[in-house]
């Protein structure tokens, strides 16, 4: 199916790797051109060429800090005329309010809440100038299933989740729509290494890791080209109605028993 992506410009935040490569992929493979950002400068280049050898687009690489307010600010507002934002950069470690003390949650919020919220905001402004535009939040089940062992994660889950929703029941008004991902158990090379770890502790041998994934749906974690494959979709004209919507990938996970 022809997304009708072509020409168009796209920035993906935490594009380096996991999920943000896979949507950067895929983007490329619509014959986007691509702003990726990410911390790591050699990651961001090492993504940069292998997307390349594949497809004939513009790759421009920004290797910077997006839990820094002021970079994001600077960063969204140097790139404001893009067609297309993906915010996908940051995550959350596991905690409960009791084992986390002030300075670690804020920590933990500074690139997954406000980072999507600093970039947002310059580039919405811009889209809805424009009357033009989409923004993809790439967000996480766990402000819709919250945990109390991954408190913060579930708070910053669900204040995004409403930021995807208001802003998104705005925008239709200025030609703009923004909308949301929430995956779950997504097979990236960081969730790999912690199951390896534990699959360590718990059996010896962390090769056995996938046996703890086992009651997943399908039997498997979802994989990131699953992700980016909704993401790119609803970023297209084909899902040129939808906004204000927070799209659930977990296999019907967050209905079974």
């Amino acid at each position: 199916m022809d997304l009708n992506l072509k020409g168009r410009t796209a920035l993906v935040t935490g594009a380096s790797r996991g999920i943000g490569y896979a949507v950067a992929k895929v983007l490329a493979a619509e014959g986007c051109h691509l702003h990726l950002a990410s911390r790591s400068a050699a990651n961001l280049n090492a993504a940069r060429e292998k997307i390349l050898k594949e497809h004939k687009v513009g790759v421009t690489c920004h290797p910077v800090d997006l839990g820094v307010s002021e970079n994001a600010t600077k960063l969204a507002k140097e790139l404001a005329d893009v067609d297309i934002l993906v915010n996908n950069a940051g995550a959350i470690p596991q905690g409960t309010i009791t084992g986390m003390d002030d300075r670690k949650i804020r920590e933990s919020w500074e690139l997954k809440l406000f980072g999507y919220v600093n970039v947002t905001r310059e580039i919405y402004r811009r889209m809805c100038e424009k009357r033009n535009g989409v923004i993809v939040n790439v967000i996480g089940n766990a402000g819709e299933r919250p945990s109390a062992g991954y408190i913060a994660g579930a708070i910053a889950n669900a204040g995004l989740m409403a930021m995807t929703r208001a802003l998104g029941a705005e925008s239709p008004d200025y030609g703009v729509r923004v909308v949301g991902v929430n995956p779950v158990g997504t097979e990236t090379e960081r969730a790999v290494v912690r199951l390896r770890e534990r699959a360590q502790k718990e059996f010896k041998d962390s090769e056995r890791w996938r046996e703890l994934v086992k009651e997943a749906p399908f039997g498997r974690l979802t994989t990131a080209d699953e992700i980016a494959n909704m993401v790119v979709f609803l970023a297209s004209d084909r899902a040129s109605y939808m906004s204000g919507q927070v799209v659930i990938v977990d296999g019907g996970a967050s209905y079974r028993k």
